[in-house]
């Protein structure tokens, strides 16, 4: 049968012999493509009654949504928090290295600064699809300098603000420009950060609470207010309490609005949090946990000293210090890594682990219609992986933009 050339020109690709993620189960039959979407196979048949122009064997492969960063402060020698002048080059950079572990999108991710550096940096990210250059970009993470002294963790504390009278605006001030921000991470016990937090979801911005001591009543009141995320869950926040288990309360609270999924960040590195603490998290609220690598500039390169914003930090095996103490900062972890730890240490199908770093994510941004999912209609960016999660091969808008040189491992 001939395509049909009326429909489009575009080639169809057809990928056989493949166990495809859709609906939460892996499937096996053929994924099919064209002009950078994923096309139902019985439209063509039917309405077009057109075929494929090229086939392409997987051998076996699980075919998964690509894997989505929302937390990222850069890697392989790139700081996202360092105002340079060729901040560009170094976005790239690291786009087109993350392909290898399977991101397709992510969010840069800037930690607590001086408002020199948003004012320099946030015009130099802007809101891309990925391609055979990189990985999209969906938008700037910025978290901080809103955040709690008590558990700033690997934040300056010179650089921490409060909202003052003028709240908003003094945000506003701060981060110079809102245009390429997807999230913002703050302490929801600060003063005037509800108000804050009702202009960011107005203007579709989605709010992280996290770097914070508040209580599950303050938590609570930040969800109703629009907030829909947890940074890091267990990391840089009251430890759990049961008299009152703080923002971790979020997880199984009843306050949470109607319709309102709040979602967690974890950092499944086997460093910030115990395979035991990420069982408990994901048993209590399945749903809601989404894959994070918080990557600093050392992702990547030898054990040493590096940068992540304002600080120097060491690199000791996996473990990330700031230099000369023994407080975590960040990670070096790649978020392949992370989703076969996280499937190792909960025991969860492969499934579920797949799409904590893939749906989950989409659901959080609202852009599970298009990324993270292989729905028909949905961005052709997906994955070959083997049976034991290792990528064997990154494809956005249907085009292969890397491949594992000798396949299995």
């Amino acid at each position: 049968m001939p395509s049909n050339k009326s429909v489009s020109d575009a080639p169809i690709v057809q990928f056989t012999n493949c166990r495809i993620l859709r609906d939460h189960q892996l499937q096996r039959e053929d994924l099919w493509v064209r002009e950078g979407k994923i096309l139902n196979p019985e439209k063509l048949f039917f309405d077009e009654k057109g075929s494929a122009d090229v086939q392409l064997d997987c051998k076996d492969s699980i075919i998964a949504p690509g894997f989505i960063d929302v937390q990222i402060n850069g890697g392989f020698g790139v700081d996202f928090s360092l105002a340079t002048d060729d901040f560009k080059s170094g976005i790239d950079l690291v786009s087109q290295k993350i392909l290898s572990h399977g991101v397709t999108s992510f969010c840069p991710t800037l930690v607590t600064s001086p408002p020199s550096v948003y004012h320099q940096v946030l015009p130099q990210i802007s809101v891309r699809n990925g391609g055979a250059y990189g990985a999209g970009i969906l938008g700037a993470h910025l978290e901080g300098p809103f955040i709690s002294k008590e558990k700033k963790g690997a934040h300056p504390e010179h650089c921490l603000r409060t909202f003052e009278a003028g709240a908003f605006q003094d945000l506003l001030a701060t981060y110079g420009s809102l245009d390429c921000v997807q999230i913002v991470t703050l302490a929801p016990e600060m003063r005037r950060s509800s108000e804050v937090i009702q202009e960011l979801t107005k203007r579709g911005i989605c709010v992280s609470l996290g770097h914070s001591v508040a209580n599950l009543s303050q938590a609570e009141e930040a969800v109703q207010h629009g907030a829909t995320f947890i940074t890091h869950l267990f990391n840089a926040m009251l430890p759990f309490h049961h008299r009152d288990p703080g923002i971790v309360g979020l997880l199984t609270s009843d306050k949470i609005p109607a319709g309102r999924r709040v979602f967690y960040g974890m950092i499944s590195d086997g460093i910030h949090t115990n395979p035991a603490a990420l069982r408990i998290a994901h048993r209590a609220h399945p749903k809601g946990l989404v894959l994070v690598t918080d990557a600093i500039a050392g992702m990547g390169l030898a054990p040493g000293r590096h940068t992540l914003g304002q600080q120097v930090v060491e690199i000791d095996g996996l473990n990330t210090y700031i230099a000369g103490t023994k407080t975590l900062s960040g990670s070096v972890a790649t978020m392949d890594t992370c989703v076969r730890h996280f499937q190792e240490a909960t025991g969860c199908s492969v499934e579920t682990a797949l799409e904590a770093a893939s749906l989950h994510p989409a659901q959080l941004l609202g852009i599970e219609h298009k990324k993270g999912t292989l729905n028909y209609d949905s961005d052709a960016d997906f994955l070959m992986l083997n049976d034991n999660l290792y990528v064997q091969a990154t494809y956005i808008a249907g085009k292969e933009v890397w491949r594992q040189d000798v396949l299995g491992m």
